[in-house]
């Protein structure tokens, strides 16, 4: 998909609006698939958040002393900007969440980091906007130490007919008019929605998972199989 060449570009035309569409558009059903995932997560030291965007996932995390350090990586610097600044804001036991989360630029299947660099790699919503999948998923392995767990949430395809028909005409018709109006950007919606219709889910993710070298590949599908938690150990 061309869009992906440019999506660190195309995120920080729509970052303004990003949060309040999402959580609108969702009835904030998109904070309780986040609060699901951090609770499949095993508690870690040090955690990479890919795509790491306002940094969500990465408070639910801390919030929830899943991790004790994060630091994120994403092509968008303006998502986080917004993320730093939520996380500037807020405190956790008396601390401030700022000390210890670090935002990084960086693309996801060419990370600036070490070999087992990290306890545990979150990332949600961004995999489906990697321009190589496999290779986004061979860089997560790489920086994941050994025993450590990466969690993954992403949205996928209903299986359900009659669910699948609702989620088509608010994915193709709804959101994207939505989105427009609201972001003031022709294209991004209308890629979110493209961008989902055309990545693989289920058991076939699982086998990309496997595929670039992690074990134990499980998958948790979430509100009739709208989005999915995927999860799997690298030993």
């Amino acid at each position: 998909m061309e869009e992906k060449q440019h999506i660190g570009q195309l995120f920080d035309r729509i970052a303004g609006t990003y949060d309040g569409l999402n959580h609108g558009l969702s009835l904030n059903i998109d904070k309780r698939w986040r609060r699901k995932t951090v609770q499949c997560m095993p508690e870690a030291e040090h955690v990479l958040d890919v795509a790491i965007g306002t940094a969500d996932l990465t408070i639910e995390m801390i919030r929830k002393g899943k991790a004790q350090r994060v630091t994120g990586l994403d092509l968008s610097d303006k998502m986080m900007e917004i993320g730093k600044g939520k996380v500037e804001r807020l405190k956790v036991k008396g601390e401030r969440m700022a000390d210890r989360v670090a935002f990084m630029h960086g693309n996801a299947q060419d990370m600036p980091f070490e070999d087992a660099s990290f306890d545990g790699v979150t990332c949600a919503y961004g995999c489906r906007n990697f321009q190589n999948l496999d290779e986004g998923l061979r860089e997560m392995c790489r920086v994941l130490k050994p025993g450590g767990q990466v969690t993954i949430l992403e949205f996928s395809y209903p299986k359900n007919c009659l669910i699948r028909f609702f989620y088509d005409l608010y994915f193709t018709h709804i959101l994207p008019f939505i989105g427009r109006i609201v972001s003031r950007d022709k294209t991004a919606y209308t890629y979110l929605n493209k961008s989902v219709k055309h990545f693989c889910w289920g058991e076939e993710f699982v086998q990309h998972m496997q595929e670039a070298g992690f074990k134990e590949g499980t998958f948790r599908p979430l509100t009739f199989g709208i989005t999915t938690i995927y999860i799997a150990k690298k030993w």
